[in-house]
């Protein structure tokens, strides 16, 4: 599922690279504890900047997507989903700070003119 890393390095040296199998160890640290990514720094896991590079990647390469079909689809097969009974929550976003200040109207001030017109 991921593709093979190729040296770029115009003379083949360069920092060695951190193991795929250790940077998905730190990006599902981060995805399960909601931490930051430099806060994998401190977790000995691997290095915050590298996890977050190689999760834009992989994401943009479509492995987290494809992670998710492979997992349903062997999940489907060894117990068996019940797909008839679907739900999706659309409010799950936080409101909007504006939200509460719509319905306020602002007061006026006090005028000698009649309303009447």
């Amino acid at each position: 599922m991921i593709a093979e890393h190729v040296n770029s390095h115009r003379f083949g040296g360069g920092r060695p690279r951190v193991a795929d199998r250790q940077v998905m160890d730190g990006i599902f640290f981060v995805l399960r504890t909601g931490c930051q990514w430099r806060a994998l720094d401190g977790t000995g896991i691997c290095d915050g900047s590298t996890a977050h590079r190689r999760f834009q990647q992989w994401r943009e390469a479509g492995l987290f997507e494809a992670l998710r079909e492979r997992a349903l689809r062997d999940y489907d097969e060894q117990v068996g989903i019940d797909w008839s009974w679907l739900s999706i929550d659309g409010s799950m976003g936080k409101a909007r700070w504006e939200a509460g200040r719509q319905g306020a109207t602002q007061p006026t001030a006090a005028s000698s003119a009649s309303s009447e017109a």
